[in-house]
């Protein structure tokens, strides 16, 4: 049984719109009078504090990336119908596992366990997951002042591919979402909070 906060969560590798999806739902919850609060921005705020970023993610980056973000969804709970987490748990966990295999490196088994098992418990209350698909024909620009690694075309296709592969493992019942599908999968998404929302 899904109790009231209800938590959304959106994954996705950069440049995918992840940030677009979790504004359209969260514009279409508000206009029906839902309390919402998105949570997101924890890589850069991550990568602010001096932790590394993107290529360089360490099994520390990921544990703060995740645990903060569990963090800013309790706070947010207080507050809120709908908490929308913009790049969940599975998202970070993805990076590092992208950036390890980047670099060449096998993750230690213990941080692997242990950041899995932090992830499996903090993504444990969404109750939907939305997941974007990379299309890597799609056009991407690389924003002024991003990491350079931003525009790594190999690098986003990895973490792509470790996103979902986590995803299939650990939450077989989230939604992929193709580029074509955002407009579908947002009133889908809309639909099925609402219904969890009926007493």
């Amino acid at each position: 049984m899904v109790t009231s906060p209800i938590h959304l969560g959106i994954a996705g590798t950069h440049g995918t719109n992840t940030t677009y999806l979790a504004q359209y739902i969260e514009m279409e919850l508000r206009a029906i009078g839902l309390a919402v609060t998105r949570v997101g921005g924890l890589a850069k705020q991550a990568a602010e504090l001096g932790f590394p970023k993107m290529t360089r993610h360490t099994p520390a980056s990921t544990e703060w990336i995740i645990t903060f973000g569990a963090a800013a969804a309790l706070e947010a709970e207080l507050t809120s119908d709908v908490v929308i987490a913009d790049g969940t748990a599975h998202t970070a966990l993805a990076y590092y596992l992208a950036a390890a295999e980047h670099r060449g490196r096998q993750p230690a088994l213990a941080d692997l366990n242990r950041l899995t098992a932090l992830t499996e418990l903090y993504t444990s209350r969404q109750a939907l997951i939305l997941a974007t698909v990379l299309d890597p024909s799609a056009p991407f620009d690389t924003p002024a002042g991003k990491d350079p690694d931003y525009s790594n075309t190999a690098f986003r296709a990895c973490v792509d591919r470790h996103l979902h592969e986590i995803l299939k493992e650990q939450r077989p019942d989230y939604l992929a979402v193709p580029g074509s599908k955002h407009a579908a999968t947002v009133q889908t998404a809309v639909a099925t909070i609402i219904e969890l929302e009926a007493p």
